[in-house]
């Protein structure tokens, strides 16, 4: 009789699962807008140029005189690389060989299967330099999360890097995310129907206007139609997010390498008081606090940042 009654209950908490991962599926199926592939007609009708690396291919822009100093722009956490469509042309003007480029997960670069962590960023940027052929030292300028992946390459790689101009840099402690997020199946469920449908209007909130910028939320959705964008941000949160970065902060200011740090007072996704941890990591950084500036002060100001960066990266 006991063992009956263990056997129906297993059926019926089998069922039960059974059940519930048939709701979590159709409904996550109902709020999934990622139905395409990046192929290589894709690739045919994009701008930008492709480079086929050891994750898979990169989506990169390359431009501006082949003598100057080289120039490499590293986005953040989602946002791909016209993110720098302020930025881009002015340092190609000024006389700079400017690269930019989409990171693993992110624009059309390709996603992976992989853990979206340090190591994947950092390997991407080494093998887009190496394949791009560029050996001399080159100066990264870098938004958000793409802050720590120029601090963890400069310290890896010293050699490589002239120098660092860091845009309101992302600065995580090793704190682990909230439970649904790290959990199995939940965090997958929790980012179909709740993370990635809120994203574009999330960005919003990196701008002080973003009324002005009807353009950048049109681009910003474009990616999220091909499959794997939410793995690729869920892994990052998950993988890289949950790092501690203030150990490679602290090698870059041991390096006494030159640094320009920028950031809105404004800014509500990395705020302006976490300026005092990097500035006290990296003292020798040239800061620069932003005024009525938000997360992306240099995409909403460009005639106030532009000219200090093109300053800072022809002085050194």
């Amino acid at each position: 009789m006991g063992k009956r009654i263990l056997r129906i209950g297993g059926v019926s908490l089998l069922s039960a699962i059974a059940a519930a991962c048939l709701y979590l599926a159709v409904n996550c199926a109902s709020h999934n807008a990622e139905r395409e592939e990046i192929t290589d007609m894709v690739r045919q009708r994009a701008s930008g140029s492709f480079v086929r690396l050891s994750d898979g291919f990169t989506h990169y822009d390359l431009a501006g005189p082949e003598g100057g100093r080289t120039i490499v722009l590293i986005h953040g956490f989602s946002v791909p690389y016209f993110l720098w469509d302020q930025t881009f042309d002015p340092l190609v003007k000024a006389g700079f060989r400017v690269l930019r480029y989409d990171l693993y997960g992110r624009g059309l670069s390709d996603r992976p299967h992989v853990h979206y962590n340090a190591e994947l960023f950092d390997r991407q940027l080494a093998e887009l330099l190496a394949a791009l052929h560029v050996q001399e030292p080159v100066s990264l300028v870098a938004s958000s999360m793409g802050g720590p992946i120029a601090v963890t390459f400069a310290a890896r790689r010293p050699e490589k890097v002239r120098a660092l101009a860091l845009l309101d840099p992302g600065h995580w402690t090793g704190d682990p995310m909230p439970w649904p997020i790290r959990t199995p199946v939940v965090g997958e469920y929790w980012a179909c129907v709740s993370l990635a449908p809120s994203l574009p209007e999330g960005q919003k909130e990196d701008f002080v206007h973003p009324e002005r910028y009807p353009e950048y939320f049109a681009k910003y959705t474009e990616q999220m139609k091909y499959k794997g964008f939410r793995r690729a941000i869920l892994s990052t949160l998950r993988d890289y997010l949950t790092s501690d970065m203030r150990p490679d902060f602290r090698r870059v200011g041991e390096s006494h390498k030159p640094v320009f740090l920028l950031w809105g007072k404004l800014d509500k996704d990395v705020p302006f008081e976490i300026s005092k941890d990097v500035l006290a990591e990296i003292p020798q950084a040239e800061f620069h606090p932003l005024e009525n500036a938000a997360h992306v002060g240099f995409y909403e100001s460009p005639e106030v940042v532009n000219p200090l960066l093109v300053e800072f990266l022809g002085r050194n």
